[in-house]
């Protein structure tokens, strides 16, 4: 079985789409895709559908769904010889306390991104910066949108989104570090704008933001971002910017070179619990 998140749902059997077009078995099938080789227990899956109060007909309705979802399993074995062994029931396990999705050794979007992104962070830890940013950029080439983007969440599936959201961010981060490592500012430009607007008060952007630009000899518009990021976060959350940032702001003030200061390191830790929601 393969399954994709990173963008729209796409789990399929044997080549064949098992993804339902109905919104509640399509969140069933989400979680249980997100959780697959792990039992989902039917608690878990009926707060995900309904929240804290779900309705006296929850439990037949959930069994409906899970139904609906071995139909198209079915559909898809069928479809080969050498999966004529295999029954619907086989592949969505019903289990003590719960269901289970069996993947198989189907591919995985989310597996694949978290192999490429520890490749790339041992790289960065190693130096070596031509390969992070390579490793870094094929595991960002995975998403191909906003993680379940077509799935609607609930208590359940909500935290685990947001979670693969602050992943990419953080790969995204690391390879942008990387890029500037390898002198890269005056490319980074465009990006660089794009993502500030969307996270203004992800301190670690706006940090790169500001060294590309001080790099590529725009040291006044370096410091207009600090200005404009300071403002935001004292108006939106009543804080400074980290003392990481204010030193590389003091940096820029200082120094009459592009050259300097040598990096943003040092920003990627300060902006866990800042800036991760976009605007927009």
């Amino acid at each position: 079985m393969d399954i994709d998140v990173l963008g729209t749902l796409a789990v399929r059997e044997h080549g064949v789409s098992i993804t339902p077009t109905a919104p509640k078995p399509r969140q069933v099938l989400a979680l249980l895709a997100l959780n697959a080789d792990q039992v989902v227990p039917f608690g878990t899956l009926t707060e995900e559908l309904w929240g804290a109060e779900p309705p006296r007909s929850a439990r037949p309705t959930l069994q409906t769904y899970i139904l609906q979802l071995r139909e198209l399993i079915g559909g898809a074995l069928k479809r080969d010889d050498e999966a004529g062994r295999r029954s619907a029931k086989d592949v969505l396990m019903t289990v003590p306390g719960g269901y289970l999705l069996r993947s198989g050794e189907g591919a995985s979007d989310v597996r694949e991104f978290e192999r490429l992104a520890g490749a790339g962070y041992r790289a960065m830890d190693a130096e070596d910066h031509p390969e992070a940013t390579r490793r870094l950029r094929e595991a960002l080439a995975l998403w191909t949108g906003s993680a379940l983007a077509d799935v609607q969440t609930g208590p359940h599936l909500e935290p685990q989104v947001k979670r693969l959201e602050e992943s990419r961010l953080c790969v995204l981060d690391q390879r942008i570090e990387a890029d500037l490592k390898l002198g890269r500012h005056r490319e980074l430009l465009a990006e660089l704008t794009v993502l500030v607007s969307k996270y203004p008060t992800h301190e670690s952007l706006c940090g790169q933001y500001m060294l590309a630009l001080h790099r590529s000899g725009r040291r006044g518009e370096a410091l207009n971002v600090y200005q404009r990021l300071r403002t935001t976060l004292v108006r939106t959350l009543g804080l400074e910017p980290s003392a990481a940032l204010a030193k590389l702001q003091r940096s820029i003030l200082a120094s009459g070179s592009v050259n300097a200061p040598a990096t943003s390191s040092g920003l990627a830790g300060t902006s866990a619990a800042r800036g991760l929601t976009p605007i927009g």
